[in-house]
């Protein structure tokens, strides 16, 4: 157990939950569903289980090792990895695996994102275990797949190939996110996986893997070997980071190894990615509406996602199919069929208003 370290990337802006998520508290800061924790805390709630406190580490920008330190008292501050800008997930998870070496060469690694949703806990736990378990054994990168159970455009894809063992399966192609045409022939065969984004290594398996397929970024990392975990290592990040290309570990090596291995997990997981999955989620009434935090009366209206600020109460009448959020100074209110415009909108206040409402 000793061996076994977790990486949670907690560096995103999760622009598509503005206005709830913002640039000073994103979404994986904010408690969703009222149970007190927010999403980063429940997930370093969930590793705790198997996984030694001070093996648990997370990787965020800079801007927000405050908030983290705030909502994990009980982790180091040497357990934060400030990123000095963003640059997607590859260098990230370069960045935590070197630090990570440096303390223990022997270490698996489980990496995972800070907003994801896990029904069944225990199940993913078990999950987990066997892919830490696998990884020390035999030299390979490991991702979990989860089987759809609809057609789904917001997620990747795995193609596993034929034969091998039940639960691991060696990975065929990694597909973007599909057109729903695509997604419901990827649905209907059967042979494909969602991607959850959880990534299972050995942490010299995946330093090898890097060296191949992003030598440039470690060649950046290697120059700094003897800085890791010291005192120098913050100056260090702070020069070369910025300069490792903005690329994800999915590009950047998942897609090209020939050693990836799929573990197939089901524990009723959820990327709390947009405003369409937590609708999914939530607890509706007889017309379809969805309230979260404050109250609602629906009148005539149904397909409704309303979240306010608690202990606020909403009227909605003759709307159907929208997506109605309060946050602070911000009220949106869009069609759920054109939540993927929220982004857009986020760049047409800047353009209107500037930062102010970011």
């Amino acid at each position: 157990m000793e061996d076994n370290y977790c990486v949670i990337m907690g560096g995103g802006i999760g622009s598509r939950f503005w206005p709830f998520s913002r640039e000073n508290r994103p979404k994986q800061f904010l408690d969703f569903f009222g149970t007190g924790r927010s999403l980063l805390q429940q997930t370093f709630d969930r590793f705790a289980q198997i996984i030694p406190t001070e093996n648990i580490y997370i990787a965020t920008n800079r801007k927000y090792a405050g908030l983290v330190k705030q909502q994990l008292p009980e982790i180091a501050d040497n357990q934060i990895l400030p990123e000095p800008t963003r640059r997607n997930t590859a260098p990230c998870i370069a960045y935590a695996a070197y630090r990570i070496r440096s303390i223990n060469p022997n270490a698996n690694i489980v990496v995972t994102p800070a907003d994801h949703l896990i029904l069944q806990e225990q199940n993913f736990l078990k999950n987990i275990q066997t892919g830490l378990n696998f990884v020390s054994k035999f030299p390979s990168l490991l991702t979990l797949g989860v089987k759809p159970n609809r057609p789904e455009t917001g997620y990747g894809y795995i193609q596993t190939e034929e034969g091998g063992n039940d639960n691991i399966q060696k990975v065929k192609a990694f597909t973007e996110k599909p057109n729903y045409e695509l997604a419901k022939v990827f649905y209907e065969s059967g042979e494909f996986f969602w991607n959850s984004g959880i990534f299972i290594w050995n942490v010299q398996t995946i330093l090898n893997s890097f060296h191949t397929h992003l030598p440039d970024m470690t060649t950046r990392f290697d120059q700094g070997l003897d800085k890791f975990n010291t005192p120098a290592e913050a100056a260090f990040i702070e020069e070369q980071y910025p300069m490792c290309q903005n690329i994800s570990i999915d590009y950047g090596i998942m897609e090209k190894d020939d050693n990836v291995y799929m573990l197939m997990a089901d524990f009723g997981w959820s990327d709390l990615g947009t405003w369409g999955s937590l609708y999914d989620l939530a607890g509706k009434d007889e017309q379809s509406n969805a309230a979260l935090k404050g109250e609602a009366l629906f009148i005539g209206s149904a397909n409704n996602l309303v979240i306010l600020p608690e202990e606020k109460l909403a009227v909605i009448q003759g709307l159907e199919d929208y997506i109605v959020a309060e946050s602070d100074d911000i009220l949106l209110i869009c069609k759920k069929s054109d939540e993927q415009r929220i982004k857009q909108f986020v760049a047409d206040v800047n353009m209107a208003f500037g930062e102010k409402y970011l």
